[in-house]
């Protein structure tokens, strides 16, 4: 039963941490301009808009290969709470025209980043299971 869990947290990590890479390769080919202008526009010093990069670049690196990814997920989920709050208040209790959740994308990488930082990275992980921050 352990290995399939623990293969059930790698096929996790790795998900998540692909998915929110692609965005982070994004806004690094884009440049943090949109970012930065919803942080400032909340009231926010323009700093907290270069943060983006190591919840959407760093963090998810660091999940995928497997090295502290309790303290990555934790990233991972703070960003997505920033996303939703800066970006998406308005959608918070919307409903898509299919009928679920506008924000289901958000709400599934936060809940999946939440998820991690609980179970932690599993056996099949460059800190091993036993590992500080795994």
């Amino acid at each position: 039963m352990g290995n399939t869990d623990d293969l059930g947290k790698l096929l996790l990590r790795v998900v998540l941490g692909v998915l929110i890479l692609l965005h982070g390769v994004a806004k690094i080919m884009g440049g943090p301009a949109f970012v930065i202008s919803a942080a400032t526009s909340a009231g926010m010093p323009a700093a907290v808009g270069y943060l983006v990069y190591i919840g959407e670049v760093l963090a998810p690196i660091l999940l995928i290969i497997g090295v502290w990814s309790r303290l990555a997920a934790l990233i991972i989920a703070g960003n997505m709470a920033f996303a939703i709050f800066l970006v998406h208040m308005k959608q918070l209790t919307s409903l898509s025209s299919s009928g679920g959740w506008a924000l289901e994308l958000q709400g599934m990488f936060l809940f999946s980043a939440l998820a991690l930082v609980l179970l932690g990275a599993g056996r099949f992980s460059i800190g091993g299971r036993g590992g500080k921050w795994n």
